[in-house]
């Protein structure tokens, strides 16, 4: 007997529990704990009830405050891009892209802001369009991190006078934080925090106050950490990363 003539239709939303296993956060037995136990939220909304269903595309779900993301259908990589690379997928001079360090696709991907030629470190590619243009719009203020080897010693005037703001030819910049890492008589290292991407910022920025850059690279953006990640190798985001990111960008 079909649906029409036995008057009774298939329950809308996936099973919560099964969205949490499916999710790798639990066993199903031990996710129907984690809702009985008051840990699981749906919409802002904490869910004790073990036969919700929810829609796992359009419901925000999270575990004890933290976001799990949707099922995946499109792709989310962190390269660690190595000096030299350009950041784009191709390039009419012939020179090393991206493409050139990320596995064969067939869709298209997209950078999560550019690091220039001489920049190594992390960078975001995925195919959600979406995502990416949230991610690198200025106005969600996503925090990056820089390890940046400079000429000369950094003596703390410097690093106030940086964290002041400094004016430069296309407007100020005030990082978030800059901190001295080491230092001898003829090098430093920072490591410098700004949520905005205008071109070569750090590099400008440095040169503004006497210590021009040697070398750069980009640990983090926002909870991303490049950690120990090989050089030109690359690795999908976490599932607390993506549920984060997706937080920042409003998702």
């Amino acid at each position: 007997m079909d649906e029409a003539r036995s008057g009774q239709t298939e329950p809308e939303g996936v099973r919560l529990q099964k969205v949490l296993a499916q999710a790798g956060i639990a066993s199903r037995r031990a996710s129907e704990e984690l809702i009985l136990d008051g840990r699981v939220e749906v919409n802002g909304r904490i869910v004790t009830e073990l036969g919700t269903r929810v829609e796992p595309e359009r419901d925000t779900i999270r575990v004890d405050g933290s976001r799990i993301p949707p099922p995946r259908h499109h792709v989310y990589l962190v390269l660690n891009k190595p000096r030299g690379v350009v950041s784009t997928m191709e390039d009419p001079e012939g020179r090393r892209t991206l493409a050139d360090y990320v596995p064969a696709r067939s869709s298209r991907l997209f950078h999560v802001g550019r690091l220039d030629t001489m920049t190594e470190g992390l960078i975001i590619l995925t195919n959600d369009g979406e995502f990416a243009h949230r991610l690198a719009h200025p106005s969600y203020e996503v925090k990056k991190t820089y390890l940046v080897e400079v000429a000369g010693t950094v003596d703390p005037r410097t690093i106030k006078r940086m964290e002041k703001g400094i004016v430069l030819d296309d407007g100020p910049v005030r990082p978030d934080r800059v901190k001295l890492v080491s230092a001898t008589e003829t090098r430093s290292m920072l490591r410098v925090t700004l949520h905005e991407g205008r071109n070569r910022i750090v590099r400008r920025m440095l040169e503004a106050v006497g210590h021009p850059v040697d070398r750069l690279s980009r640990i983090a953006i926002g909870p991303v950490r490049l950690g120990q990640l090989p050089v030109g190798e690359t690795r999908e985001l976490t599932r607390d990363e993506l549920g984060k990111l997706l937080d920042i960008v409003g998702m």
